[in-house]
């Protein structure tokens, strides 16, 4: 899914928090200059102050758009941009000071001089940042977003030198593809060429690129497959814009990369505020899931210990968003030796595929074992299976990051090793606790290409009503009461 809205003050959080670095130094030196010390934390009214500032700075940066396109000002673009900031900045202070009736508490010598120095001390300090900034663009160390180039020979070194020289939006260059020749291992503009015709969809597979640019000549029409596998793949896909199509079901906007006008499609995005919204909502779920499950330990560990010595909570490596893996942690509902017994359980695998495993009478299972008549004795394990306690630990994850409270099936390694393409969607997204394809079957769906349209439609659909929904669900399907949304 396309984070739309990263591209705006939260990416250039940077520049914010140094700006407020500027903003302290400069009321500091202000008031040092004015009362010979620098301690002011001494006085109540001016640490009052300082708190006032810093927010004020927040809410001039943010509403309006200090940082914006910050790395293509040029000098005097940035000077008239740092002087706007800063007389905002005063503007606000000073219409507080009067509006709480406090002016006169304060020396105004201090405000004036306080602006003088942040003006100097920000264009000094935005100047150096974006210097550094623009000398690793399209080094590896550039950001965390990866990027492919798709293109032709006769076109690569221009894009290549584009996009490298203009990588306003931070992105890492993970390579780029040639098309109509082979010239994988040279080097264009400091860009690798990574791939093919050949296997340019495996790269970007395999490779965990999150977002490809595709510039083609514009006669060429023969792309239309290539963007509409990407999409498929769930990857992020920008069209230099006289060679945009109409793409149904997916996202469009436009953007710029380099110095070209890009139309992006994706398979969703998400704004800033939809991302703020969805991350608290996992940090408050995630302390709150926590919390039980430092109760639930109390419970489960001294039963897990004796019907079955060792470890409390077992951790399995899962392949997470864009390929990342992670250790994720239940409470241990199976013997210590259940990974090692599940290849001699292979062939009872209702999930012919090998994508997931679910056997009928598991007896990896705690207690669990299969009767002389064919029945399954449920044991300890089964009980917390069934109403899921083992996956409370997974709230540590989600404070962590790695997961959210809602999402995809996290894979382990191996059933990710044999994934086709369009399995790969699945993975635009943080995986979750609980997810659309565990309110509508849960266990009961044996056919993994069942779990991926669910999956892709939860990514489709997905909106923060559509979440609250299924984490309201799955306490029904948790019990027993299942349906389809």
């Amino acid at each position: 899914m396309y984070k739309r809205g990263a591209q705006g003050w939260l990416k250039h959080l940077d520049f914010i928090l140094l700006d407020l670095v500027c903003l302290y130094a400069a009321f500091v030196l202000a008031y040092g200059v004015r009362y010979g010390s620098f301690s002011f934390y001494e006085e109540e009214a001016y640490r009052s102050l300082a708190i006032v500032l810093f927010l004020s700075d927040l809410a001039v940066a943010i509403l309006f758009s200090s940082f914006k396109n910050v790395l293509k000002r040029g000098l005097y673009k940035e000077f008239a941009m740092t002087v706007k900031h800063v007389c905002l900045l005063e503007a606000v202070v000073i219409v507080y000071l009067f509006s709480v009736q406090e002016s006169m508490t304060y020396s105004r010598l201090v405000i004036y001089l306080m602006g003088v120095f942040y003006f100097l001390l920000g264009y000094v300090s935005r100047q150096a940042w974006k210097k550094h900034l623009l000398r690793v663009m399209g080094s590896e160390r550039a950001g965390s977003r990866s990027l492919l180039i798709v293109t032709v020979s006769r076109l690569a070194r221009e894009a290549a030198g584009n996009v490298s020289l203009h990588n306003y939006e931070q992105f890492r260059l993970a390579g780029m593809a040639v098309l109509d020749r082979d010239m994988r291992g040279q080097k264009l503009a400091n860009v690798p060429v990574t791939a093919d015709a050949d296997d340019v969809l495996e790269c970007v597979c395999r490779g965990w690129i999150d977002e490809v640019l595709i510039y083609l000549p514009r006669e060429e029409t023969g792309y239309r497959e290539l963007t509409e596998k990407f999409l498929e793949m769930g990857v992020t896909v920008h069209t230099v814009l006289y060679q945009a199509l109409e793409n149904k079901g997916q996202k469009q906007f436009v953007e710029r990369i380099g110095s070209y006008t890009v139309l992006t499609n994706s398979i969703n995005c998400a704004t800033l505020t939809q991302q703020i919204i969805k991350r608290g909502m996992d940090i408050a779920g995630g302390l709150l899931g926590s919390l039980i499950t430092c109760v639930l330990f109390l419970f489960l560990a001294p039963a897990i210990c004796i019907l079955s010595p060792g470890p409390v909570f077992f951790k399995q490596e899962r392949v997470g968003k864009g390929g990342k893996r992670f250790q994720m942690y239940k409470f241990r509902s199976m013997y210590p030796d259940a990974e090692e017994r599940r290849k001699e359980l292979e062939e009872k695998n209702r999930v012919k595929s090998g994508l997931m495993f679910k056997i009928e009478g598991d007896p990896r299972i705690i207690g669990s074992r299969v009767l002389p008549d064919g029945s399954v004795k449920k044991g300890f394990g089964n009980f917390i299976r069934d109403f899921s306690l083992d996956e409370f630990p997974q709230f540590f994850n989600v404070l962590k990051g790695d997961m959210s409270l809602v999402g995809t099936r996290p894979p382990t390694v191996d059933e990710w090793e044999r994934y086709e393409l369009h399995h790969r969607a699945r993975l635009a997204i943080r995986p979750g606790i609980t997810g659309l394809w565990q309110v509508n079957g849960r266990s009961g769906i044996t056919d993994f290409e069942d779990v991926v349209k669910l999956d892709t439609r939860y990514i489709t659909e997905w909106s923060m009503g559509l979440d609250f929904r299924i984490l309201f669900k799955t306490v029904g399907a948790v019990f027993g009461k299942r349906g389809a949304m």
